[in-house]
């Protein structure tokens, strides 16, 4: 039969392709007969349903340019539209390399990481607000216990802080992700929770309840959410909630509604957050699961490896998809048995877009991202001509939007949006008020919050209209307020910036019964009856403001 490892030595991603598409050609002039010549192609090509959709974009090789990426290898996609990420393994010094990767194929590897500056970075990347990558490796390091980093998109790495082993944990596998207050947030080995600066000033937040390979989510309530693959009532998994400081454990998972979670978490349209495990369920092969802020966990697949047409055990977390279905992979299943891509509603309804093979992936076990394209990026740890994983993508048809990288902020903040064909742009609006704006390039444009309403943000570009991917929260400021004391009646004038959305408003924690809303920088309320002296706190649709100074209730 034709040797498709002969396509490899072709110079481009694209040739490589074209190369493997006549060499099933060639299978098909000579394999008989129609039906045998379908059954033949569609076990080599992986061909499904919607396998047009689906594109082989580059096979990693080992010591040229990566190898193997296991979870969570979280990609990122950068202000100039292209795509960020590492593999554990591989690279010149078989540490692990970063790379960047185009929408289209043509890859580069920027980093090859030697121990000194930090090996085997495994979480993957995040975009930094600064425009930069930022990422952790599990081993070397000045203690050998790993580190945190910052990468430029041109390869200049910045060891940030390196892991001591103590208090500090290390050994970490887990992504960072970025805060809503610019900082970068992560866990490290045996279950340490922290914060980091842009600058490297690191900080302990607390335990966990044991390890994590997963990243954290700042949900709409400000918290953060994880996971745990141990641990837990039933030793087999946590979801846990970070308040400030206060670590509780939300969920055990218990076998029949799941076990050992390792991706991590997303928040779909619906407020509810979503995830995956790779054991448990009525087959023990895994489950995508449904839970609440408050705790109450939905089953809502069963995973199953007796039938596993449709895929099983989900290293992966879920994407959240700008379309409102949410994304994801599993290992194994699927007609060819390498694994599986699907789309899952909010209600749990799951079907599969792709299955992998071997020629052109298998083996997806980390978490896919979404570009601004629409269309789905990850990676496989196997599968590939060398046998060594690949990147894909996967057009789905989902429209393309505009991603925020920053989703709060307060009047006159400037916040940065990904996207494409910014050229040209004639307005940027949040929730329909228009922004000041600028645009860097063709993929990157910053805009100024303007006054107004929580909502998402709309780009206008001279060929299509984007809209956010997420809501943009305006949250409110109070600069002051008159008079600074008075009795049960007095009226009270507050000045600020994001007041327009006004829904409550309390002085000493009693809510005020009415108040009036002159403008986004100005309202005034009475002072209710039982008030307390205490601070004024205004509460909005885009989150609180609390007054500096309290407020004096007289007789």
């Amino acid at each position: 039969m034709t040797n498709l490892s002969k396509c490899s030595g072709v110079s481009t991603p694209q040739e490589e392709r074209e190369c493997k598409r006549e060499r099933f050609t060639r299978i098909a002039s000579s394999c008989g007969t129609r039906l045998a010549c379908l059954l033949i192609l569609l076990l080599l090509s992986g061909a499904s349903v919607s396998a047009q959709t689906y594109q082989d974009l580059y096979e990693f090789n080992g010591t040229g340019g990566g190898c193997c990426p296991q979870y969570p290898a979280v990609m990122a996609q950068g202000r100039d539209g292209n795509i960020y990420g590492t593999t554990a393994t591989g690279g010149t010094n078989n540490v692990g390399i970063a790379f960047k990767i185009t929408p289209t194929g043509s890859f580069t590897v920027l980093r090859n990481f030697d121990t000194t500056h930090g090996s085997t970075p495994v979480g993957g990347l995040v975009l930094g607000t600064d425009g930069n990558l930022y990422g952790t490796t599990e081993f070397g390091g000045a203690h050998s216990y790993g580190n945190i980093f910052k990468i430029t998109p041109a390869g200049v790495l910045t060891v940030l802080y390196d892991f001591t082993g103590n208090a500090d944990g290390g050994l970490t596998v887990a992504p960072l992700i970025v805060g809503t207050d610019g900082n970068f947030y992560g866990t490290s080995y045996p279950g340490v929770a922290f914060r980091i600066s842009a600058q490297g000033v690191f900080k302990v937040i607390g335990k966990i309840p044991t390890v994590s390979y997963a990243p954290l989510l700042q949900a709409d309530d400000g918290a953060f959410y994880g996971v745990t693959q141990f641990g837990g009532t039933y030793s087999a998994g946590t979801i846990y909630k970070i308040v400030g400081t206060k670590i509780t454990t939300l969920y055990s998972f218990d076998g029949p509604h799941g076990a050992y979670p390792i991706g991590g978490l997303v928040q779909a349209v619906d407020g509810n957050l979503y995830g995956t495990t790779t054991s448990g369920g009525s087959s023990n092969a895994g489950v995508i699961f449904r839970i609440t802020t408050t705790g109450a966990l939905t089953v809502l697949v069963n995973l199953d490896s007796k039938d596993p047409i449709g895929g099983y055990q989900a290293d992966a977390g879920l994407v959240a998809g700008s379309d409102g279905n949410l994304y994801g992979a599993t290992v194994w299943g699927g007609t060819d048995v390498y694994g599986t891509i699907f789309q899952m509603s909010t209600s749990g309804s799951y079907s599969v877009l792709h299955n992998f093979d071997a020629p052109f992936g298998a083996g997806a076990y980390s978490t896919p991202m979404q570009h601004t394209s629409g269309r789905i990026f990850g990676m496989t740890a196997r599968g590939g001509t060398p046998g060594k994983g690949v990147v894909y993508s996967l057009d789905n048809g989902v429209a393309p939007f505009v991603l925020l990288t920053s989703r709060i902020g307060t009047v006159g903040k400037s916040v940065g949006i990904l996207g494409s064909g910014f050229s040209g742009t004639t307005s940027v609006m949040f929730n329909g008020t228009p922004a000041t704006f600028r645009v860097v390039n063709d993929t990157y444009l910053t805009a100024k919050v303007p006054a107004g309403e929580t909502g998402f943000v709309r780009v206008i570009t001279p060929s299509v209209s984007l809209v956010s991917s997420k809501v943009f929260k305006v949250t409110p400021k109070i600069t002051g307020f008159t008079p600074g004391s008075g009795p049960v009646g007095t009226t009270v004038t507050v000045t600020g910036s994001g007041l327009i959305q006004t829904l409550k408003i309390t002085v000493g924690g009693v809510q005020v019964v009415s108040f009036i809303v002159s403008s986004d920088t100005q309202l005034t309320f009475r002072v209710p009856s039982g008030a307390k002296s205490g601070k004024i706190v205004i509460t909005t649709s885009g989150g609180k403001a609390t007054s500096s100074q309290a407020f004096t209730v007289t007789s």
